[in-house]
């Protein structure tokens, strides 16, 4: 991974100071390199190659638990499979390397799987509210196939959206000029013109909003759910009751986990997508360190999921336990019981 070079304005041909080091010394037009002093360095690059070797390994147990046991194959998991994808290839595609060789295609990927993981976190709202509002009818209305149908929007729509915008050339019309000074041989710095940063900030503001909104209702209903069992919790319950309310209580808790990873997925994007919207409008003069800093807090979301999945996922600590232990290579192990309750 090579650190992102200065971000500021080179006016017209200027060659860097005789006593700048550039990333290639006997290729023309080379970047200059950032001057990080070796205590720095290596600490940024324990903490990048920590979070890189977190975002694929995690997300790839929690694909593998996913996947490999049958217990676990419903509509939310499904979803939640696929997000761990998404945040799976920015920890191998993105995180390790600059791509420099291949800029376009590196933040195309980067835009791509940045919006495929807020589309699946979008919908795995709507599905928490539906569970968690209409728990009995739920499996009636959020099926396996909805949520194949929404794992393929959340692939197709970034994918084509990314592509269309940075393979045209559509990001940088009327900063073509800008943009040459800014590249340079070892660098990898886009610049995307106001009118795209300005959809871009509504792609990702838009469904955030959405998100905020249905899970401050979901929390809502829990909490008048909760109550309700409260008021009824001296009484004999019928069985129909106490299987509704353990059912409404396994739907809570799940709302909560994804809730908090909506609030980490947030958290972690949102220094980003503020700094990309005031840049350009202020002529990109946020200085390296600090885009550095913002890029990587949103790289780091993918390593947050699997961690957050751990703490408050009893299941996925077990199947994490069966994986390493290689007991999922047993036979009918994909049927093992990973639920500590029935209902």
């Amino acid at each position: 991974m090579k650190l992102t070079p200065s971000r500021s304005i080179m006016r017209g041909n200027s060659s860097p100071p005789a006593s700048a080091q550039l990333c290639y010394e006997n290729v023309t037009g080379s970047c200059v390199k950032t001057p990080y002093s070796p205590g720095p360095r290596l600490i940024l690059y324990t903490v990048f190659a920590s979070g890189a070797v977190l975002a694929v390994f995690g997300n790839l147990l929690v694909m593998t638990s996913i996947l490999h046991f049958k217990q676990l194959h419903s509509p939310t998991n499904l979803l939640i499979a696929s997000l761990a994808c998404a945040d799976f290839l920015v920890g191998v595609a993105l995180m390790p390397f600059s791509m420099v060789s291949f800029c376009t295609f590196h933040t195309c990927c980067d835009a791509a799987f940045c919006y495929s993981s807020l589309f699946h976190l979008c919908f795995i709202s709507i599905d928490r509210y539906i569970a968690v509002t209409d728990p009995l009818v739920y499996p009636t209305k959020f099926t396996v196939s909805v949520s194949g149908i929404c794992i393929g929007v959340s692939w197709i729509l970034p994918l084509a959206y990314s592509g269309a915008v940075f393979y045209t050339g559509a990001y940088d019309d009327g900063l073509e000029e800008l943009s040459s000074a800014l590249n340079c041989v070892g660098g990898c710095q886009v610049v995307v013109n106001q009118d795209w940063v300005l959809i871009d900030f509504l792609l990702f503001f838009i469904p955030t909003i959405v998100m905020i909104i249905l899970y401050s209702n979901i929390f809502l209903v829990a909490r008048k759910q909760a109550k309700r069992i409260e008021t009824i919790g001296g009484k004999t319950e019928s069985s129909s009751n106490s299987y509704k309310s353990r059912v409404a209580k396994r739907e809570r808790k799940a709302a909560k986990t994804l809730g908090i990873t909506v609030i980490a997925f947030m958290i972690s994007w949102l220094p980003y997508s503020i700094d990309s919207v005031i840049d350009a409008f202020v002529g990109f003069i946020t200085p390296a360190y600090i885009y550095e800093i913002c890029c990587w807090c949103a790289y780091y979301n993918s390593a947050m999921n699997p961690l957050i999945y751990a703490l408050f996922y009893p299941w996925f600590r077990k199947a994490i336990r069966l994986i390493v232990n290689g007991q999922i290579f047993k036979d009918n192990s994909s049927s093992v019981n990973l639920f500590s309750e029935q209902i």
